[in-house]
């Protein structure tokens, strides 16, 4: 049992223990209800504390947001206008740099067309130039056709070529040899040979030359090829450089109208030639071969060296075969005189055994003589025996 005191009466009653309990358990209730709703307001007052605190810590930070993002969005605004304008000072100057480049690659259309206009016009007016020349060539050509065809019945192309040469032989050859090849003695000769010399007499260019007119065809030799074969033959029999057909054949061949036709894909070092080209021929070769004017006195003084070389060799060839002759007679003598001293040898030799055989012989007679006695003389001879007995009691 319990005793509980009212608090309003003060009286005093007991209870069992369920009531206890119960009573407890409502008093329980009540307080833990009270202290929980205090509990409950005072968690309500710090919630809304919280809250407010919360939202004016939000509210702050939002307000130092809003304010970063406004710098910054400043920041991004000015430098959107530096990129702007920088973009626009950009797309300016390369527009600038394209409009430049285009007025350059424009300047350079009208320059690049005026050079070829000019290209152009340079090049018509040199054709038309060649052209010309080569107009004025077949005119001269056929004027000289026609002025040497009756030049020619008084003078010879020959001549023609060889006054031509002389014109001028004076002053532009005043070493060189051009005269008619005269020479039959390898069974054919060319019309003309020219050579010229340096100073030194150095050959610096030989030439053999074949004129042909007209007049000069036969029944099977009508074209300027038909004496190559000839030409050629004289030139490599007397020792020329070049050879070089002066030919008025095939007149209305475009071909050696033209100028100097080489033929060195038939023979070689071989040209054919109008007239008129006579004397630039000769001296295109001769300025060509005074290139190697100097590998020639090279070559002159390489022989030269080799002919003293040659001389040399065949002098030490002559001392050696002279020594050689002399050591051998010297030699044959020397054997001799030893075969000589050898057989002298055996001659003393075997005069020598003679007489140590002699000298033994004399040796043993001599023993013998000193051996020989009167007793041994007269044994065996009564006779002498007596005598010598006779003639030693005479002695007594």
């Amino acid at each position: 049992m319990h005793e509980i005191i009212c608090p309003h009466c003060n009286k005093a009653f007991k209870i069992d223990e369920a009531g206890y309990a119960d009573i407890l358990k409502q008093v329980r209730d009540k307080d833990f209800s009270r202290q929980l709703q205090e509990r409950l307001e005072q968690a309500e007052k710090e919630k809304q504390t919280a809250i407010l605190l919360a939202e004016a810590k939000v509210t702050a930070a939002l307000q130092k947001s809003v304010a970063d993002k406004d710098a910054e969005v400043k920041e991004l605004q000015a430098r959107l206008e530096v990129s702007e304008l920088t973009q626009k000072l950009a797309v300016t100057e390369a527009v600038n740099s394209v409009v430049k480049e285009r007025d350059l690659l424009k300047n350079n259309l009208q320059q690049i067309q005026l050079e070829k206009d000019l290209a152009e016009k340079s090049l018509k007016e040199k054709y038309e130039i060649q052209l010309k020349d080569r107009d004025e060539a077949i005119e001269r050509l056929r004027d000289m056709k026609a002025k040497l065809s009756t030049k020619m019945v008084g003078e010879t192309l020959e001549q023609h070529c060889e006054t031509e040469f002389n014109r001028i032989r004076a002053t532009a050859f005043p070493r060189a040899y051009f005269e008619k090849d005269t020479d039959v003695r390898s069974g054919s000769k060319g019309d003309y040979v020219f050579r010229d010399y340096t100073e030194d007499g150095t050959e610096i260019v030989s030439i053999m030359f074949e004129m042909k007119n007209e007049n000069d065809t036969t029944a099977t030799k009508r074209k300027n090829e038909d004496f190559l074969k000839e030409l050629d033959k004289d030139r490599n029999e007397k020792g020329c450089e070049y050879g070089v057909l002066v030919s008025m054949l095939e007149s209305d061949s475009e071909l050696y109208n033209t100028g100097i036709v080489d033929m060195f894909h038939r023979y070689p070092k071989m040209y054919v030639i109008r007239p008129q080209f006579f004397i630039p021929m000769i001296t295109l070769l001769r300025n060509a071969a005074m290139k190697s004017l100097e590998y020639k006195s090279e070559l002159a003084l390489v022989k030269t060296q080799n002919i003293d070389i040659t001389n040399f060799e065949n002098n030490l060839d002559s001392f050696k075969s002279a020594f050689a002759k002399n050591y051998d007679l010297a030699s044959r003598r020397f054997q001799t005189a030893i075969d000589e001293i050898d057989k002298s040898i055996d001659h003393l030799q075997k005069t020598r055994d003679a007489l140590l055989g002699a000298d033994r012989n004399l040796r043993l007679a001599n023993d013998k003589a000193q051996d020989v006695t009167i007793k041994k003389l007269t044994k065996g001879n009564p006779t002498m025996t007596a005598k010598f007995a006779d003639l030693r009691s005479q002695d007594n």
